[in-house]
Parts: C-alpha cells; structure tokens; sequence
C-alpha cells in the first residue's frame, strides 16, 4: 500500500495544469502561499500584480483571447473582495475567468477573526458558480467545475473559496483527471426553418452582432452566411472585427451608449433585427427598439431574457456556429450593394472618420486625427486594448477592426483601468508580438501601478493616455443634465517621467505634427512604451449629438 500523500494546495496545482493554464495571476497572502509554494514544483507561471482587480482584468483578458478560462488568485479578506471588480466585468462581458482566493481554517469560523469574510455569498451574485471547498479531497472536483461552467457558452466567472486548512492538510495521494472537450449541438429545425422564412419575406433585415458573434468559430460561420447572403450588419462594441474587409460594404458601424449613429438609423428603419450573441448589457433594447415596434429574430446560446422591447417572434437556441451553419442554407440570395439608403447609411459613416485625414487642432490632437494615424500603424492582428471614457466612445465608433478579439472594450459594467491589465495578458500571450493599449489619463491611474509588472516581463506594449486632466466622459453628461459640471477635475503625472519612473520609454504627442514621427519610434522601441497624447476634447459634446456627431468640419 503507497504511503505516498497529496495536499490540498498541491490538487489545486494539478487541476490548474489539467485545464493546461498557462499563467496564474494574482497576490500572494498568508492564507493562500501554499498553493504559491506548490507552484515552484511545477505548475502555471505566477504573474504577481500590484492589485487584485487588475490580475481578475488580467485573468479576463486571457479568458478573452484564448476562450479558456483565465486564472486569478488572491489571499482572504480584502485580497479576495478586491476582485470582485474584475470578476463582475469579466462575467457579465462573457469572457471565462476562474478566480480562487484563501480564506481562513474552516476550524476559526466560529471566531471574529481576522480576514474572515463569507466571499462565496459575496461572489455569487457576480459570477456563474461561486463555491467553498470544504475537504482537501474534493479540491479538483469542485475546480473542474469552475472551469467547465466558466467555459460554458455563454462563457463568465466561476470563483472557489479554499480555506487554509482545505489547502495544508495532507490525503492520501489521488490523480487529477483531464476533463473533457464538451460540445454542444444546433438550434431544433423547426426554429431554423421559422427564422429562413422571416429573413427571407423581410424587405429590409439588419444584423445586430453582439459578444458572442466575436467567437472565432462564430465570426467564420457569421462570414460565411454574409458571402452568400448579403445583409446590412451593426455591431455592439463587443463584436469589434466580426466583419472582414471583403465584408465591409455590409457594415453600417458600431452601436452603444448614445442612440445617434448610422447603425442607430439602420435599426430604426429596419423591418426585421437578427440578434446574434447578443445580451442587452451591451446596448439596452429600450434605447433602440423602445417602442417595441421592430420584429426580432433573437440567435444566442440561450433563450432571449424578454422585455417589452425585446420580445422575439422566433428564438434560434443553440451552438451558434451549427445554427448559422444551417440558417445559411435555408436564406436565398440578396442584392445589398444597390441598396441605396444602406450605402447613404455607409457613405455616412465614411465621411466622419475620413475627417481624420486632415482635422487640425490650435491646442492639441484631435481624437478622429490621433484615430486616423493609428489606424496605419495597427495590422489586423494586432490586439489593441481600449479603457473606458471619452476615449472609448471615439475608439468604439471610428477605429475600424477587420478580425473578432482584436479591438478589446469593456462593454458590460464598462469598466475604467482594464486597458493597460488586458495589454499585460496580451503580451504574456504573444510576447513576440506589439500590443496598443490606450486610456484616458483618468482611467489609467485606476492601475497604472501594473506599469512594474509590464516592465518586469518585458511585455512589448505600446499605451497612449490621452491626457485632459478630467474625467471627462462624466463631464460631457453632466453639461448636457445640468449645464454645469461637478468633481470631474484632477492633476495627473508627467505620462513621460512616470513612465521613465518605473524604467519604460516614456514619450509625448503635443500636437498633429507629432503623432506619426512617436508613433513609429515607439513601435520601432522594445518593451513597455508609454505615450502621453495632448488630446482635445473640443468636439467631445459631438458625441452626444442627436444625430452623428462631428458631421462639420
């Protein structure tokens, strides 16, 4: 008989190394350093943050670009409740995170101790499966199924509390099995055929793509069905690169926040919305169907979550790429391309983010100018990481993606500070690759810290903080409610000199002139790039604008 013993920090290693996780993400801490010290004997590379909500932003990015599940860890306390931020934003934005943290001996719960914190009632409501492991022995059960939930279309967080004395006791010794691939089947016939007859009868159908359309697999069968049955197409933030180059004469742009785009139009005037991957988080249905009065064909891998105005008359439930797959087959053919309002709607488009061409500024750098210039820099597989605030909006509408999780936004809680963790896990992904990350300057202090773990791999980022010294998304909301403004002003670093702080290259954009010579000095640098972009937000009530924003010159 084997005398041979396991732990329960050590099961923990083993589970993580059957779902094949590369990076572990996170903060050591007294009641989680076993499963730290279990680590050096093989298992994922640790990544030590300087923030727990930045290794859960981390842990999402990866889950993200991978579509496996991303790995955060932290101790107990405050070390598990600063994830919370994180996790939320990875499971309402579909992107598959497992966060483990510590928790005190399951012997000291009786006792007002320290760190002592319920984090599984604390986590459930913002994840898809929050658990405690209450015996070493059921620590890879109860792992597995965190990761296969989080994994499970549509993907999210899962969170599992290990108590300290659940991770040092010692069992007798049990393998770890490898769990296996799950696979799911198409939508009932019946519906497929029901949504062909709609789409077909429908004289002026729009495609509306949400999260879920960016799944590779997804996105394939989404082209395929536009090859050989064009339709006009919009797309939340999230579906940023679904549509391809010899895809784009179906494109009418992007649709989120402010109802005022040529997709807001394409959806008002349409008789027939083709949900894909999409969750109302990513664009509340009251803001573009608020009547209720235009029909919804709803695809997803779940039912539709039903409202007054977004209530289906057909529901295609199931593995979204074998629906598409059979949907295409059933669709007869179209003739978008001499559809004259649709090519209005694009020429419309066009026509703004063309300004950027030229777009001067007397005080600094004009968003659509900086947009402009970028764009030449970024090829299509190239990950750029975008925060949340003004920036975002400009980004959103007029940085034109051509493939599906590269052009990476918070659409869900929206999150500020995400840019520059999601660039991190980017590069830790393809550090032979350059990453663009981007924020506002008052969202990059939300983690600007996590600047000394990109210097400490080396990753090879390239961030622009747009600087403007407020936080300057509120601030345009607040002018447009109240004609004044309220506690959106602050003083921020010299971008170039905090960057040099911390052994980056640090450098600056003042004005138009400068863009392209920085640019393609810090593509050319290796390592950690931080520019600061004197940007000028003059244009920025634009985007609030009934109808398209920056139409004059």
């Amino acid at each position: 008989m084997s005398n041979k013993t396991i732990s329960g920090a050590e099961l923990v290693v083993e589970t993580l190394n059957a779902h094949n996780v590369p990076h572990i993400f996170g903060i050591p801490g007294a009641k989680i350093d076993a499963v730290f010290d279990a680590v050096c004997d093989g298992g994922p590379e640790i990544i030590i943050c300087h923030h727990e909500q930045n290794a859960a932003f981390m842990a999402a990015a990866t889950g993200r670009l991978t579509g496996k599940a991303g790995v955060c860890l932290a101790t107990s306390g405050p070390g598990a409740s600063n994830l919370i931020t994180g996790v939320a934003t990875a499971n309402s934005e579909g992107d598959p995170v497992v966060a483990l943290a510590g928790a005190v001996p399951l012997s000291m719960y009786s006792h007002n101790t320290h760190q002592s914190m319920d984090t599984r009632s604390l986590f459930t409501p913002v994840t898809k499966f929050s658990a405690e492991v209450m015996d070493s022995a059921s620590v890879p059960d109860v792992v597995h199924k965190a990761f296969r939930l989080a994994e499970q279309p549509t993907q999210g967080a899962s969170f599992v509390s290990l108590p300290q004395d659940v991770l040092t006791n010692r069992i007798p010794y049990q393998t770890v099995q490898k769990p296996n691939d799950l696979v799911f089947g198409g939508a009932n016939k019946k519906a497929i055929h029901l949504a062909a007859e709609k789409i077909n009868a429908a004289k002026n159908p729009v495609l509306l793509l949400g999260m879920d359309s960016s799944q590779p697999f997804v996105t394939g069968a989404i082209r395929e069905l536009l090859t050989r049955t064009p339709i006009a197409v919009v797309n939340t933030f999230a579906a940023a690169g679904v549509i391809s180059h010899d895809l784009y004469e179906c494109f009418l742009g992007r649709v989120g926040l402010f109802k005022n785009q040529p997709g807001d139009i394409a959806l008002a005037e349409s008789d027939l919305v083709i949900s894909i991957g999409y969750d109302p988080i990513e664009y509340d249905p009251i803001l573009w169907n608020k009547d209720g009065r235009c029909e919804i064909i709803h695809m997803g891998y779940q039912q539709a979550d039903l409202e007054a105005a977004y209530n289906p008359s057909c529901e295609v439930i199931g593995d979204l790429t074998e629906s598409l797959k059979d949907l295409s087959g059933e669709l007869a053919s179209r003739d978008l391309i001499h559809n004259e309002r649709i090519q209005l709607l694009r020429t419309d488009l066009q026509s703004i983010m063309q300004l950027g061409a030229n777009k001067l500024s007397s005080h600094g750098v004009h968003p659509l100018r900086f947009i402009y210039e970028l764009r030449q820099f970024v090829s299509d597989d190239m990950t750029v990481c975008c925060d949340v605030g003004s920036i975002y909006i400009w980004m959103a509408r007029y940085f034109h993606a051509f493939e599906p999780r590269r052009l990476l936004f918070s659409n869900g809680q929206q999150t500020l500070g995400v840019a520059l963790p999601w660039a991190i896990a980017a590069s830790l992904l393809t550090p032979s690759e350059k990453v663009i990350s981007m924020s506002g300057d008052g969202g990059f202090l939300f983690s600007s810290m996590e600047l000394a773990t990109a210097v400490r791999h080396q990753c090879n980022i390239v961030h622009f903080v747009w600087n403007d010294q407020s936080y300057d998304m509120v601030k345009i909301q607040q002018m447009k409610k109240y004609g004044r403004e309220s506690a959106v002003n602050f003083v921020g670093p010299d971008i170039a000199k905090y960057a040099e702080s911390f052994g980056a290259h640090g450098l600056n954009i003042n004005c138009a002139d400068d863009i392209v010579p920085v640019m393609k000095k810090a593509m050319e640098l290796q390592g950690p790039v931080l520019v600061g972009v004197n940007i000028d937000y003059t244009d920025n009530f634009r985007l609030l604008d009934q109808m398209h924003p920056c139409k004059q010159d």
